[in-house]
C-alpha cells in the first residue's frame, strides 16, 4: 500500500504526460496559484491595496506557502523513483538539482523571518523572492522548458559571447577614462565609473547621465556605440538559433519532417509530391 501511494504521487506530480485527469487537474491548479501569488506579491507592494487587502494576501500566503511545500516534501519523497536520482543519496542530488532549489526558494522567504529576527528593509527583499515561484510554470509550460534546454544546448556560445563583451566593456570603459577624465573629474573619476557609461553606451540605452564631451572622446564614444549593436545582438542571434534546433528536434520528435536550416515542416510538401 506504501509503494502504491508513492508510485501514484510521482504519477501524479512528475510523470505528467499521460493524459490522466487528475494530472491536468493539479497541474493547473498548481499553475493558477502560481499566477496568483505572482498578482499578489506585486500588489501587495501598493500601500492602499496593502492596506485594504493586507489580510487577503497574509491568507493568500499561508495557503500557498502550505500548498507549495507539501508540494515540495513529496517530491522530495518520490525523487528516488526517477531513474535519474535512484540509488544512494538520491534525493540529496535532487534536492541540489535546478527544480528543487527553485522549489526551496519560493518557500524559504515565509519561513526564513520565522526563524531569524530581521530588519524591515531586508523583510522586504527577501519576500520579493517569491516570485521565484513564476520558474515553477517551466514543469507545466513545454515553451518555459525549452529555455532550459536552450541554455545548456548554446552554453558554451554564450560564455564565449559574455567573455567577448566583458572585454569590449573594459576595454571601452578604459579608453574613455583615460580621454574623458581630466574634462570631466566628477563624470569618469575612474574606470568603474565609466564601466556604467559602457553600459549605457553599448546597449545602446544612452540614459544620458554621463556622456563625453571632448572631441575625441565623442568619436570613440560613436564607434563604441556601433560595436555594441553588433556585440550585443550576439546573443540574441544565438538564442534564436537554439530555439529553432530545439523546435526542429520536437518536430522530429513527433514525426514530423523538418528543414535543417530553419526547422519549417516538410511533411505537407512531401505528401502533396507523393500524391
Amino acid at each position: 500500500m506504501y509503494e502504491k501511494i508513492k508510485y501514484r504521487v510521482y504519477d501524479i506530480l512528475v510523470e505528467t504526460d499521460d493524459g490522466e485527469l487528475i494530472d491536468r487537474i493539479v497541474a493547473v491548479f498548481l499553475m493558477l496559484l502560481i499566477l496568483i501569488n505572482a498578482v499578489a506579491v506585486v500588489l501587495e507592494t501598493v500601500d492602499e491595496y496593502s492596506a485594504a487587502y493586507g489580510s487577503l494576501f497574509h491568507a493568500i500566503e499561508i495557503v500557498s506557502v502550505t500548498i507549495f511545500t507539501v508540494e515540495y516534501l513529496l517530491r522530495l519523497w518520490v525523487a528516488p523513483l526517477n531513474p535519474q536520482y535512484a540509488g544512494r543519496f538520491g534525493r540529496l542530488r535532487y534536492a541540489f538539482s535546478l527544480m528543487a532549489l527553485i522549489d526551496l526558494l519560493a518557500i524559504l522567504p515565509t519561513f526564513l523571518p520565522m526563524i531569524f529576527t530581521m530588519d524591515l528593509r531586508i523583510l522586504r527583499f527577501i519576500r520579493t523572492f517569491r516570485l521565484f515561484r513564476l520558474f515553477k510554470l517551466s514543469r507545466y509550460v513545454e515553451s518555459l522548458d525549452k529555455v532550459d534546454d536552450v541554455i545548456v544546448s548554446k552554453k558554451e556560445e554564450l560564455l564565449v559571447t559574455l567573455v567577448m563583451i566583458s572585454m569590449l566593456l573594459l576595454f571601452s570603459s578604459s579608453l574613455m577614462y583615460l580621454v574623458e577624465n581630466e574634462a570631466q573629474a566628477d563624470k569618469f573619476p575612474h574606470i568603474p565609473a565609466a564601466m556604467w557609461w559602457g553600459v549605457a553606451t553599448l546597449t545602446t540605452v544612452g540614459y544620458g547621465d554621463i556622456f563625453p564631451i571632448t572631441p575625441l572622446g565623442k568619436i570613440l564614444g560613436a564607434f563604441i556605440a556601433l560595436l555594441g549593436i553588433g556585440m550585443f545582438a550576439l546573443p540574441a542571434g544565438i538564442l534564436a538559433s537554439g530555439f529553432a534546433e530545439e523546435l526542429s528536434k520536437r518536430r522530429r520528435k513527433d514525426g514530423e519532417c523538418c528543414c535543417p536550416n530553419c526547422g519549417c515542416d516538410l511533411s505537407a510538401d512531401f505528401e502533396k509530391k507523393t500524391k
